[in-house]
């Protein structure tokens, strides 16, 4: 998997309740011809990331398809979803 471009904001709690802070990233990921999710670079994944003092880690991801609107049913192996951890917990504090 390869990232190209990607935006990241953090995401304000205005009640205050939830602990540690989240990140939002738009990635666009570089697809191969063959993959099932290859749509021309239209695919990019969206990540919901938390820090704390203790940790980061991903607490959620969605595929989406820009050029057809929709969230695409796709799940990333243990290995892809390490390296978006990795990049994220890298570029969280651009935000």
């Amino acid at each position: 998997m390869n990232i190209t471009e990607y935006t990241v904001e953090k995401i304000q709690d205005p009640t205050g309740i939830l602990s540690g802070d989240r990140y939002e990233f738009f990635l666009n990921l570089e697809e191969d011809e063959d993959d099932e999710l290859f749509e021309n670079g239209a695919v990019q994944l969206k990540v919901l990331f938390f820090v704390d003092e203790t940790e980061m880690k991903v607490l959620n991801y969605d595929f989406y398809n820009s050029s057809q609107d929709k969230y695409l049913e796709f799940a990333l192996e243990d290995d892809e979803l390490q390296e978006v951890s990795v990049f994220c917990s890298s570029h969280y504090k651009e935000a």
